[in-house]
């Protein structure tokens, strides 16, 4: 069966939109639109990053608390936006572990630490640690680690059913990863204002008891993800044993913010029943 609720997607006013959903073992519960569609993800970049990032802590390329990034700062602080790197710039708006600052910057420092340890240009590294292995064959980093990636829904449903029951890394790895770090950090979630406490795993945003949220009413606090301002977002509630993807071709902004909780509970509502 295909979820009737994706076929929300044909009411947002943007020119071309897909989505789908994918069980824990595997199983896509449906697509809706052209889920073989090329799309760039801006920020949904960063997951795909991240866990090329923890690939490599794995394979003993980098430890999550060696120093990268500005003084002070480790692996961690960059995967957790808490490196004190501003926004889009390489330069230090506060001490490492004090605040969570979303930042762009703090990426591509990753990106190039990981690709000093590893001998590898970054966009190299996470299509052999991460997009080969999952048969992404349509996934690519066309720039920065933070948001130039680009990516199909197709393909974002086999990174969606990896996050659910990894393959690739240890699954305490990943539990780690959508642990929150640094528990109590304030912050700004982009397009949703100050948010206490502005809850964040490693390179995975989580819900927690954020509000207002890009995600639904129904969403489980437990539930992490991302979203990009190029109108696309991933999310995986583990309460739910589900996640959704969905990308779009109009920028981040207020339809978003009226569409995307709707088609959220939607989807939850029908996976669940």
């Amino acid at each position: 069966m295909s979820l009737q609720s994706l076929a929300l997607i044909e009411n947002w006013p943007v020119p071309t939109a897909a989505a789908g959903v994918v069980r824990a073992d595997g199983t896509v519960l449906g697509t809706h639109g052209p889920a073989d569609h090329r799309f760039p993800l801006a920020s949904v970049t960063k997951p795909l990053a991240a866990y090329a990032a923890l690939v490599a802590y794995e394979e003993g390329a980098v430890e999550l608390d060696e120093p990268a990034g500005p003084p002070g700062a480790t692996v961690r602080h960059l995967l957790a936006h808490t490196s004190g790197l501003a926004f889009d710039e390489h330069r230090t708006m506060s001490a490492p572990g004090e605040r969570r600052l979303y930042s762009n910057a703090g990426f591509e420092q990753l990106g190039d630490h990981i690709a000093k340890a590893t001998d590898i240009p970054f966009a190299e590294y996470l299509r052999q640690a991460v997009l080969e292995p999952l048969g992404m064959t349509s996934t690519s980093l066309e720039g920065s680690p933070a948001k130039d990636g680009v990516s199909t829904v197709a393909d974002l449903l086999r990174f969606a059913a990896e996050l659910q029951a990894p393959r690739l890394l240890d699954p305490r790895t990943v539990a780690e990863a959508m642990t929150v770090q640094y528990p109590g950090t304030k912050g700004v979630l982009p397009g949703y204002g100050h948010q206490n406490p502005n809850d964040w795993g490693l390179g995975f945003e989580i819900r927690g008891a954020k509000s207002p949220h890009w995600t639904g009413s129904s969403s489980s606090p437990r539930t992490f993800g991302h979203f990009g301002q190029s109108g696309t977002f991933l999310w995986t509630d583990p309460a739910a044993q589900v996640a959704a993807v969905a990308l779009a071709d109009r920028a981040f902004g207020p339809w978003a913010i009226e569409a995307w909780p709707a088609f959220t509970d939607a989807v939850l509502t029908e996976a669940r029943g």
